[in-house]
Formats: structure tokens, sequence, C-alpha cells
């Protein structure tokens, strides 16, 4: 079929007319798709999200009163800010990355983690090193399988992978505006695979931030007035421990918070489910069981994916969730808390894959679990 050019290549199987791949989805459209893949494709490293948040913010501006913003780059969109009653819906906003950390001699750039960067992915991938003079492309090399000895072959590790952005020496790098402190992404784009999954690096948890903007969306589409203060919140730096979250519930003061993030797929190899859980894509939200999760909270999100028949499943974290659900959870006295994840399979690879309808099916079941939270609630184990 010839190529429709006022259709983007990842997009032409949703919308455009001469392509009826797949129906159209009940919850996502034109506009959010397009908002989704402008917002991927821009990188947002731990500690550098600012431009991806003004992209979200202008997304999201039609739909809420007012914004917050700190000093570290969360952002906030809040819908009715003078209400007493404060309930958070919250995703984060950083990818995982790189820092250059050394140079050698002959121009081969050294790197330590921003985040949990894998470097077993890492061998033959181009990268964008961000200067102030603008981004060099580089490549992840590794030596040509002829020259290694079959049978004592290193794997990858973060003392053997080097980048080369083709300079002669330590010189020309520096020439070209690359120093110690420059952090490097992947380049790697939004794509649509098999019409129903989205494929990309950084869905974790760039994907939160935009089911959390379709719910403010679908608030103000449907003409919804909450009886709270909603705080839609995309925090920064969640990579590295939570810190954004950290900030940000201080400055809120919340009393309640329901968190999304991504959560592994377990069906495809190498994956333990006796360890790891058995969630999979396309079958419904993740409905997280740990210490932090408020259960009452918890047990009103299943009920309210049981009334309105939204798919979900189940997964148990020992001790802690390790999401931003845990700094919400534990700040301020104590927020009743709790988790919606979104499974996805390869995290924190360059193709983590998601399935649309658990995207629509988060989305779903936040909206409608918001709309059953009453000002003033508590959701005390020891109310009647």
């Amino acid at each position: 079929m010839p190529e429709n050019n006022t259709c983007s290549q990842s997009l032409k199987l949703y919308f455009c007319p001469k392509l009826f791949y797949m129906k159209k989805s009940n919850v996502l459209n034109k506009k959010s798709m397009s908002f989704l893949e402008t917002y991927l494709n821009n990188p947002s490293p731990t500690g550098y999200e600012w431009e991806g948040q003004k992209i979200w913010m202008d997304y999201l501006k039609p739909y809420v009163d007012t914004f917050i913003t700190d000093t570290y780059g969360t952002a906030v969109g809040v819908i009715n800010p003078d209400a007493p009653f404060k309930v958070v819906i919250e995703a984060h906003s950083d990818e995982i990355s790189w820092y250059v950390n050394y140079i050698t001699e002959n121009g081969l750039i050294h790197v330590i983690r921003n985040g949990g960067s894998d470097h077993m992915i890492a061998p033959s991938k181009w990268v964008n090193i961000h200067t102030k003079k603008g981004i060099v492309k580089g490549v992840f090399g590794w030596p040509a399988i002829h020259t290694r000895m079959a049978g004592k072959e290193d794997t990858p590790k973060l003392e053997n992978i080097t980048i080369d952005i083709g300079a002669k020496d330590k010189k020309e790098v520096e020439k070209m505006g690359v120093h110690v402190g420059c952090v490097i992404t992947y380049p790697d784009a939004f794509h649509v695979l098999n019409k129903d999954k989205f494929v990309c690096r950084a869905l974790d948890n760039r994907i939160g931030g935009f089911m959390i903007a379709e719910v403010a969306r679908l608030l103000h589409e449907n003409k919804v007035k909450l009886p709270f203060g909603l705080y839609i919140t995309n925090s920064v730096q969640e990579e590295i421990g939570l810190r954004g979250a950290e900030m940000i519930t201080q400055r809120i003061q919340p009393n309640v918070a329901i968190v999304t993030d991504v959560c592994h797929d377990t069906s495809t190899p190498m994956i333990d489910k006796k360890k790891q859980g058995d969630n999979v894509i396309g079958k419904g939200p993740v409905i997280s069981y740990a210490p932090a999760i408020q259960q009452k909270l918890r047990d009103r999100i299943i009920e309210t994916a049981d009334n309105n028949k939204i798919p979900f499943q189940r997964h148990a974290s020992s001790r802690y969730t390790g999401t931003d659900t845990d700094a919400f959870a534990y700040s301020n006295g104590g927020v009743p808390s709790a988790l919606i994840s979104l499974p996805l399979r390869y995290m924190h690879t360059t193709v983590e894959t998601i399935h649309k309808d658990d995207v629509e099916n988060v989305i779903r079941l936040i909206y409608e679990s918001v709309q059953t939270i009453k000002s003033g609630e508590t959701f005390s184990y020891f109310d009647a």
C-alpha cells in the first residue's frame, strides 16, 4: 500500500482512514495518541526532565485549573485548587540514561548509570550525548565475533562497554563538546507493533504520565465535578530512589494518593513466575498488594473494577513496591495510597512493550476510582 504522507508512521495504524487494521479506541483518540508519540520521543533522563514536563503541561493545560512546579522539575496539574481535601493521581516522568564518566586518550567514552540502565543491551546501540553544542551521536561498540575466543567470551559489563563518537583522541572528543557529566540517552522512537502493542524506550514510566493526563481529559470532557482537589502529579527522579515524589508530597500534603507505574509481564523467557508473579500484557491493570498499600483504598479500587467490568490482575510485593507509592504512603504521617500498574515487557530496554487495551483500562480504572472518593474520607481501618 502506498505511503500516506499525512499520517505519521507510528500512528497510521490508528487513524489513517485508508488503513482499517483496527477499530477505533473507546478512550484514546487522535489528539491523545499524537501527544503520546511526541511525549515519548522527547528525551527525559533523570535530572533533566523539564522539556518533557513542558510538553506534558501543554497537553494538560485545557483540563486543569492551575499548575504547581518545584525546583527539581516535578509538575502538577490541579483541579479545584482551593478545596481542602486533596487527592493525588501520580506517575513519574524520568527515564533511565547514562553519564559520561571517563574519556580515554584514544577518544573512547566510559559511562556510569543514571538510574537502572542495563549494560547487557548496550552493545551496538546508537546513543545521543547531550552537550551545550547540541546532540552528539555515538555508538556502544563491541568486539566482532571473529575476534572473540569461543567458550571464553566476556559478557557486557559496566567496566567494558564504551561509546565511540568517531573522534581520533580525547582532545577531539572535548572539541565536540563532550565532557564528563554529559547525559546520554537512547534515540529509539515510538512504534505500534501488530496493531495493538506500543513499543518504545521510556514507557517506564512516561506512559504513566500519559495515562493520568488522559484521566484529567476525560473528567473535563465528561464535565465531572469532584468534591475535592485533584492533583495530577508527574514526579521527577523516581529511577534513582523516588526523590521527586518525596519532595512533592511534602508540598501537596495529600489526603489520598493513587499511583500508577509499570510492572513486569512475566510470560516471556527467562523469568521465574514463582519469584516474579504471573502478570501478562493484555489481561488488564495490575493491582498491588504490599505493606505500603492501604487495604481499604485498594479494596475500593477492586470494587470499582468489578462494578465497571474492568479486567485486572494482582501482584504481591515483599516489603516495598519500589515505586512512588512508597514515598506517598510513608509521608505526612501516613497517606492512604494504592498502586495500579501497567504490565510491560522488556523493562529498562529500548523496546519496552505494552498493550493498548491495558493502557485504556488503567485510564478507566483511575477515572472511575477517583469518582468514588468522598471529601473527608479517611479510609481508616478503625472507622465502621
